[in-house]
């Protein structure tokens, strides 16, 4: 193949399509991951988080969605506990999908006893040991937890690729 240039906008219609979320990872005092059970897939746990909107940025929508999914306010700083990335499955999910996990720090009682979620996205949260978590969960799903809760614990960042968009 030979190396044409091309303008921006024909280029990027040869490129991978991609849709993207954000979220934040919060786990109580006691270090216990929280998680939301998803109302349409009852079997889905998921942090507070969702897709990005266009024109915003990672950090902008796990801010949003956050406040969206549980009423909490965060003010922390930005700091990016992995990457999650589920390849393009033809029709059943026509683009590839990408995660970014910010560290969302720890809640206490009080915080997670004044959570409010919206019945159309969230049927309930969920405070577990990760022992607990593991035995509720699909295994991807719980592999991808366990990673980013790694990655909190010991301070650095992951990448997780999994078969499945959670």
């Amino acid at each position: 193949m030979t190396n044409i240039w091309l303008p921006p906008v024909e280029y990027v219609e040869t490129l991978p399509r991609a849709t993207a979320y954000a979220c934040l990872y919060f786990t109580d005092t006691g270090g216990r991951p929280f998680q939301l059970r998803a109302s349409d897939r009852t079997e889905l746990w998921q942090w507070p988080g969702g897709n990005m909107d266009p024109g915003e940025t990672p950090w902008e929508t796990a801010l949003r969605e956050c406040h969206e999914e549980t009423g909490l306010v965060f003010t922390g700083t930005p700091r990016l506990l992995g990457t999650h990335f589920v390849t393009d499955r033809g029709e059943e999910w026509p683009a590839n999908h990408i995660g970014f996990i910010f560290d969302g720090g720890e809640l206490t009682d009080e915080q997670i006893a004044a959570v409010v979620l919206d019945p159309d996205e969230h049927s309930e949260y969920g405070v577990r040991s990760l022992e607990e978590w593991e035995r509720e969960m699909h295994p991807s799903e719980f592999a991808r937890l366990a990673e980013i809760d790694r990655a909190r614990r010991t301070g650095s960042t992951v990448y997780v690729e999994t078969g499945a968009v959670t």
